[in-house]
């Protein structure tokens, strides 16, 4: 896919993820974390060349002075992802995010190793990670899967999970499904996830 087209997209997954998104030429100007996901986007392709990696980890740490969100170069990204208010976010090298993640202030998706080896997670698509989030080490979050605020999420999760906790742990999202009937699924709001 072309290079614009590409940012247009994140562009516009910005507007549908943001309440507070007014438009595009406001978001183009304002929102950080478009400003971080654009600069890597270039990094990432500078990355792939070995003669140009020094210019890549120079302009990912001015990108991370001027907007407070540290993505390395080598961090592989999916389209249309969303970075919310931004301060605080840390991506690691072998990090791997799927297509239309969406992700808040606060959060690592850190290693657990010092090894050169695969040491970051990897994210599925249509995975939203709350606020604080710490995300650590080589594991897998499967598709449509959500990361509670605060979580420190140390082992895989299957698809439709929802981690909660320190350490996290584990409910499928269909699990709603099968609570007492006092309780109406359509009002139940997971305090875990609130932002």
């Amino acid at each position: 896919m072309r290079f614009f087209a590409r940012l247009r997209e994140d562009l516009e997954a910005a507007r549908s993820h943001d309440p507070a998104a007014r438009g595009s030429f406001e978001n183009f100007f304002v929102y950080s974390g478009l400003h971080a996901i654009w600069v890597h986007r270039l990094t990432h392709h500078l990355w792939a060349n070995p003669g140009l990696r020094f210019p890549a980890r120079v302009l990912s740490q001015l990108t991370r002075f001027a907007t407070g969100i540290e993505i390395h170069p080598g961090a592989t990204i999916g389209r249309r992802f969303f970075i919310d208010h931004g301060m605080g976010v840390v991506i690691g090298e072998t990090s791997e995010i799927g297509d239309d993640v969406m992700i808040y202030h606060g959060v690592t998706l850190g290693g657990r190793s010092l090894a050169k080896v695969k040491r970051h997670p990897t994210i599925g698509n249509r995975v939203t990670i709350g606020a604080g989030a710490k995300v650590l080490g080589p594991i897998y979050i499967g598709d449509d899967s959500a990361v509670g605020a605060n979580a420190v999420v140390v082992k895989d999760a299957p698809a439709k999970s929802i981690l909660t906790g320190i350490p996290a742990t584990i409910r499928h999202r269909d699990a709603r499904k099968e609570m007492a009937p006092a309780v109406d699924p359509a009002e139940y709001i997971d305090p875990a996830m609130w932002i």
